[in-house]
């Protein structure tokens, strides 16, 4: 009879029967409850009132009744764990039983409670296991380690669970080989212990790839997995691995297949690209990909976009199977725009004749997004086929003359790229395209024949015409047709003043007063004022040279792509996004990289490999000649970092005498070194003893009572392309540092970080690389220490201590500015003598004396500890009673980097909230900003 009936409607007091049964003695029947009672846990009803009885049914020897038992505990153990705890004296027994399938079911159940106080006992079984006679059991034992680590990571790693399967890999049964590599595979992804020890090495390979032979599909793609993240040594271990790899390709399932190419593609990086092997690796790869394509369509979108990936790293290798990425006529749609992607990456001047037949077929099709790319695509092989480019424009006009919408619409989109790369070549079209004017709808279309008239309008007779045709719905249309109509009319002004005068006042007065865009009113202002006082700049600007289109600008940035590249057959590879970006809290511990392509050992590097931190003689930064009264954040900035370098260059201030008075400072760099501030070359004092190694090793000092503002963003990641800086600044044993969190908020991985500072008031530079843990991973971040000098060039800014930062990444280059605070810049040595603070008092003239009242809420022994901690020495002091109460006055001294020295009185009423704050100083600049400081110092 079929296990049907158990599922059947409950009566009224069948739990009774139930348990009654559960305590009998007939097996039979203790069975049928046992099934029954799963049942109903198993269509929602609440069965776990029978949960001690049911426990008590494990004491058999019947392993069917056995397992319905383990399953009934680990779904209610989580809601019973008081009474879960019943069961680990079974489970013990058990995994000690001499059946190996009882001592597997034992341990898996085991693994299976996510209930703390039984993961507890799980330990001694567990280790039992690992170290069973049967192979069955040990790799039962495997998998529970990871679900053991998901649970209560700290107990797997005290234990020593991770050196056991570390031991595992070279078992002698490939099954509790695979499983113990999958197991440390799951745990190394958030194990930074783990993470070192799947590191292989050789004999560990070896052993992975003997097994490879014996295991079950699934096992080899873990070992597969595994082996894809080794380095070999040298390029002859590569082939090697290569060799005992190959025989997978011809596997019937396609995961083992995308496994096996994820490792040939990884050891082709060890194999230099002139060897005679690689030519041979190539055609082994082809056959497999082929295969793929016949297979059903969810398989084939799974192998296309893994394909993709694939040849946009090595194009070469499908160079010769075209034909096999040709659209069927029942391909459901991902699949005909997956495979046309890849027709367009494998288009060379050899195959596109019969791509470019292929493309004008399928602009005939049906359907309406199908043609539309079939189109475009016939666009981007114009632009890649430089020499065939006339048969490429010939076909989109063939296309044109068909009238039918969409498609005229589509050509003219591409057209305009095309005019794009190549200028002045095709031009005699453009009558063509203006014949189909009156079709365009789409905001695309009429953008690009807009860019295509303003561009051309000294060839165009009625461009004129043509403009203002689009300019009488200017409102109706959408921003970037009306950012388009904008500068095409500004362009055909420039190009025929005379007759086009109130037309483009019609323009710029539609964008700057009618318009509610802001993007359009800024440049419509831009414009207006161009014209209005310069037209020959307005001319430069406007009708500059375009940059010439590239045909790669739809490939995956390198890096990206590696990573992507290290993931084939997984979900990365489908979504061409990092696992990072959709996995929730998936952040890699450990960086696969792709070594630099392999060549014949040299001592001599070229550009092209030079090793991180080699820089070219010729590219070597030269000290900046420019003017002082200049602003140029990227003009100084060293973009010659390499990846994970991270390094923020800066350049050194001309040699010689400075001007720092030029400004209108007031004197605010005179000090003891006769107004001049000298070039910094010594190293960075970052203190001695012990100070020095706690600063070094995020150690705080016992006396860690200054004054540090808290973090605040520097950079929104809108303004950073996703990029977001938060930070401030502080100073640690007599060391100015930059104390930023680097965020990823975009959805690609980021390096190549690297910062320079723009000249400032107090001079400061970089005095170090920037170090940011690259790649910095989607919704990741990084804490970094700068530290910073203050031995560069000065320039007055406004606030005084403002400084203009450009931090560099893969992305870009982002600039922000942050404000110093100025107890930052107060020096260890800002002490003065009492003689010398009483005679330099008397010198510094009245009119320079600046009284103020500061917040204090602190009391007088605190609030002289907190000023010293900031080098806001004490001189002297002195108590005055002042009628029913007193007043303590406190002289003290403080110096900054550029050896200004500020005298000050603090006058402390007993009862009051703030003092009395009298500073003296013979640079006033920096009053306003002492001021500020005292306060955050007093109100911390």
């Amino acid at each position: 009879m079929s296990d049907a009936k158990y599922f059947a409607t409950t009566k009224k007091g069948e739990l009774a029967e139930l348990k009654a049964d559960l305590q009998g003695d007939n097996k039979i029947k203790k069975k049928e409850a046992v099934k029954k009672i799963n049942a109903n846990m198993t269509v929602g009803k609440d069965v776990s009132s029978l949960f001690p009885d049911v426990v008590n049914c494990t004491q058999t020897d019947n392993l069917e009744l056995k397992k319905l038992v383990y399953l009934y505990i680990m779904n209610y153990a989580k809601s019973q764990p008081d009474l879960a705890i019943l069961a680990v004296n079974t489970f013990s027994k058990d995994c000690e039983d001499s059946n190996p399938l009882i001592r597997a079911l034992a341990v898996r159940t085991m693994g299976c409670i996510r209930v703390d106080k039984i993961t507890e006992y799980l330990c001694e079984p567990l280790r039992k296991c690992l170290k069973d006679e049967d192979p069955y059991v040990r790799k039962t034992a495997a998998v529970c380690v990871a679900k053991l680590y998901d649970i209560n990571s700290s107990m797997v790693e005290d234990q020593g669970f991770l050196e056991l399967l570390k031991e595992m890999l070279s078992d002698s049964n490939p099954m509790v080989v695979a499983n113990a590599v999958a197991a440390l595979t799951e745990i190394s992804e958030t194990s930074q212990s783990a993470a070192a020890l799947s590191d292989l090495d050789t004999p560990s390979v070896n052993k992975l790839l003997t097994a490879l032979n014996e295991c079950t599909e699934w096992g080899q793609v873990f070992i597969l997995d595994s082996v894809g993240n080794y380095s070999p040594k040298d390029d002859k271990e590569a082939q090697a691995i290569c060799e005992r790899v190959t025989p997978r390709l011809s596997h019937a399932n396609a995961a083992v297949v995308l496994s096996a190419v994820k490792v040939l593609m990884r050891m082709a990086e060890f194999i230099p690209s002139d060897a005679g092997y690689m030519d041979s690796l190539n055609r082994k790869l082809a056959p497999p990909l082929v295969t793929l394509l016949s297979s059903q369509p969810e398989i084939q979108y799974v192998a296309l976009r893994n394909i993709n990936l694939i040849v946009q790293k090595r194009s070469d290798i499908l160079k010769e199977d075209m034909k096999v990425f040709f659209v069927k006529y029942n391909d459901p749609i991902y699949v005909k725009l997956e495979k046309l992607e890849i027709m367009i990456r494998l288009t060379n001047e050899q195959n596109i004749s019969q791509v470019l037949s292929e493309l004008k077929e399928y602009a005939t099709e049906v359907d309406v997004d199908f043609v539309r790319r079939s189109v475009r695509a016939i666009g981007r092989c114009a632009i890649k086929v430089s020499g065939e480019a006339d048969r490429c424009v010939s076909t989109l006009l063939d296309l044109i003359q068909t009238k039918v919408n969409y498609v005229v619409q589509e050509a003219i989109v591409v057209i305009k790229d095309i005019f794009r790369k190549y200028p002045n070549k095709y031009e005699s079209i453009i009558s063509t395209l203006c014949e189909n004017l009156d079709s365009l709808d789409e905001p695309e279309a009429r953008a690009s024949m807009i860019w295509i008239v303003g561009e051309y309008a000294e060839r165009i007779d009625n461009a004129d015409e043509l403009l203002n045709g689009f300019l009488e719905n200017f409102n109706d249309e959408t921003t970037p047709v009306q950012l388009q109509l904008l500068t095409g009319i500004v362009k055909l002004f420039l190009k025929r003043p005379s007759d086009n005068q109130e037309l483009v006042q019609r323009v710029l007065s539609l964008a700057t007063q009618d318009s509610d865009n802001p993007d359009l009113r800024d440049r419509g202002y831009i414009y207006w004022r161009l014209l209005s006082t310069d037209p020959a700049a307005a001319k430069e600007v406007v009708l500059a040279d375009k940059p010439l289109i590239s045909e790669e600008t739809d490939k995956l940035e390198p890096n990206l792509l590696d990573e992507l590249l290290s993931h084939l057959s997984t979900l990365a590879s489908v979504y061409h996004k990092p696992p990072a970006t959709f996995v929730e809290g998936k952040a890699p511990v450990r960086k696969i990289t792709l070594p630099v392509k392999a060549q014949p050992s040299t001592t001599e590097y070229t550009e092209e490999e030079a090793p991180v931190g080699i820089v070219p003689e010729d590219e070597q930064p030269e000290p900046s000649n420019q003017p002082a009264g200049e602003i140029d954040l990227l003009g100084d900035l060293d973009l010659s970092v390499g990846p994970g370098g991270g390094g923020g260059g800066y350049n050194a201030p001309p040699s010689g005498d400075i001007d720092l008075l030029s400004g209108d400072l007031g004197g605010l760099f005179l000090g003891s070194g006769g107004g001049m501030i000298s070039q910094q070359t010594g190293p960075i004092q970052m203190g001695t003893g012990i100070a020095g190694l706690g600063d070094l090793f995020g150690i705080s000092s016992p006396a860690a009572t200054n004054y540090v503002a808290p973090k605040k963003v520097l950079l929104s990641p809108n303004q950073g392309k996703g990029l977001q800086v938060t930070g401030t600044w502080s100073r640690r044993n007599g060391q100015i540092f930059l104390d930023m969190t680097f965020t990823n908020k975009a959805l690609s991985a980021m390096s190549d970080f690297a910062i320079q500072f723009n000249q400032n008031s107090f001079g400061l530079v970089p005095a170090a690389n920037l170090k940011v843990w690259t790649p910095l991973q989607p919704n990741q971040d990084n804490d970094t220490s700068l530290p910073v000098n203050p031995g560069g060039t000065a320039q007055r800014m406004d606030p005084l201590s403002n400084v203009q930062v450009a931090v560099k990444n893969n992305v870009g280059v982002h600039y922000f500015a942050s404000v110093v605070p100025m107890n930052v810049f107060f020096t260890e040595d800002g002490k003065l003598e009492r003689k010398v603070f009483l005679s330099t008092w008397k010198d510094i003239p009245p009119t320079n004396e600046f009284n103020s009242r500061v917040s204090c809420g602190i009391e007088l022994k605190k609030a002289k500890e907190r000023l010293e901690a900031n080098n806001v020495f004490l001189i002297a002091e002195r108590k005055v009673d002042i009628g029913d109460s007193s007043q303590d006055l406190l002289y003290m001294s403080l110096k900054f980097v550029n050896n200004i020295w500020v005298l000050a009185e603090l006058k402390f009423t007993t009862g009051e909230t703030s003092i009395q704050l009298a500073l003296k100083t013979r640079h006033p600049d920096v009053i306003a900003g002492v001021q500020e400081a005292f306060g955050n110092i007093l109100s911390a």
